[in-house]
């Protein structure tokens, strides 16, 4: 069942380049929640917290679509060991300055760089499995499902492990952790030279690049954007609802069981040879977040949630990875990791509305309703989905701004 996986692993010893990124993205599922821990930590309030958590965020957000150019335009090799450094300096420099009690101001100034330097990391891998993979969209396709797992698996892995080290040992552990493995994954990956696309300056001189198909990329950003917000307030509210049962200490339990239903399906995904184009998938993927959220309302036991969070998790990864696939097919390569990026801004940029409307949902109604929200995310993605061209593919050329879309 899963030979696909060990084709694609086994080919140009890409499984080399997926272990390395793993560890280089592990910071994703670490970094706000190590600002978190650390400023609590150290005795500082939770509007502080917070405040740090939204400044890396933001400017995480903003600088993704622009590092993911400039990777495009100038190679992984030359850009990733620089933006891995900065992302260490900001880091060292954000606990120097509270450890410190430095001025709020380098506090912030460190955390937004930070925040700005860490390198898009999923699409840096997507692109590199698209290059290694070039042709063979089949295998593509399961090594982005693969992509999908490795990313639930860091966010079951490493929450817990930067907690445990920041609660048990010293509140800058966590962010110690996201050190240790963003820095030296993001240098390693960009050693790997053999298998990093090639620049767009090396393979087209200084001629222009090929357009962006604006449309259906903005399309499917706001599709992204509306899951964004499904997902946040999925777990907003599966932490009230957690606390409202008297079990606030499973909360973390709970959101595991969502993430495993997505990894397995995300496995599963991979092993398929799907004849439907990766929109038509977004599309149907879509309307199945918005219909699986809708029992939530109704469940009244932690056990109920729980199975009812597993099976909704199925219908997370599939409609990400065919995300991912629809980019990879109709982005110039030129501009691919550009491509991700900009879909994986929208996922980011979703998360704080739909977190803040959850609150103000659970702190006018309770827990139950808020479950809504996520449900008018799916709602939305879904009706978002319908401006999606049927099929989506780059003019073979690559070198003009034609494309294919019906």
């Amino acid at each position: 069942m899963f030979s696909r996986y060990r084709t694609v692993l086994s080919r140009s010893a890409a499984w080399r380049f997926s272990l390395t990124a793993m560890i280089a993205r592990l910071p994703i599922s670490i970094s706000t929640l190590g600002i978190v821990l650390l400023v609590t930590g150290l005795g500082h309030s939770y509007g502080l917290a917070g405040a740090l958590s939204a400044t890396y965020t933001i400017c995480n957000g903003l600088s993704s679509v622009v590092q993911g150019r400039l990777i495009d335009r100038l190679g992984q090799a030359l850009v990733l060991p620089v933006v891995g450094v900065l992302y260490g300096v900001g880091l060292v420099g954000l606990v120097t300055s509270l450890e410190s009690g430095w001025p709020q101001a380098v506090a912030f100034g460190s955390t937004a760089l930070a925040g700005a330097a860490y390198p898009p990391m999923g699409s840096v891998v997507r692109a590199r499995w698209s290059h290694v993979l070039k042709g063979r969209p089949v295998d593509v396709q399961t090594a982005y499902a693969l992509e999908s797992v490795i990313d639930e698996v860091i966010f079951i892995i490493g929450p817990t492990v930067a907690t445990v080290l920041a609660t048990q040992w010293h509140p800058w552990a966590g962010l110690g952790l996201a050190l240790l493995t963003g820095l030296p994954g993001t240098i390693a990956l960009a050693l790997q030279r053999s298998t990093q696309p090639v620049p767009h300056l090396a393979s087209h001189g200084s001629g222009p690049r090929p357009a962006m198909p604006w449309r259906p990329v903005i399309v499917l950003a706001a599709v992204s954007l509306a899951l964004g917000s499904m997902f946040a307030a999925a777990e907003v509210s599966t932490v009230a609802f957690s606390s409202e049962q008297h079990a606030k200490s499973y909360a973390g339990a709970l959101l595991a069981c969502w993430a495993l239903g997505s990894m397995l399906s995300g496995l599963i995904t991979g092993t398929f040879h799907w004849r439907r184009p990766p929109t038509f998938r977004v599309r149907v993927g879509s309307l199945m977040l918005a219909l699986v959220m809708t029992p939530m309302s109704f469940v009244g036991s932690m056990v109920g949630m729980g199975l009812a969070l597993f099976v909704a998790g199925f219908a997370i990864a599939p409609t990400l990875i065919a995300s991912m696939s629809a980019v990879e097919a109709g982005v110039p390569t030129a501009r691919l990791t550009e491509g991700i990026a900009i879909i994986h801004t929208g996922l980011a940029a979703g998360l704080a509305p739909g977190a803040a409307l959850a609150g103000l949902v659970i702190d006018a109604r309770g827990a139950s309703p808020s479950y809504l929200v996520a449900l008018g995310g799916g709602a939305v993605a879904a009706l978002a989905s319908l401006a999606l061209p049927t099929s989506w593919t780059r003019h073979p050329a690559e070198g003009s701004a034609e494309l294919r879309a019906s």
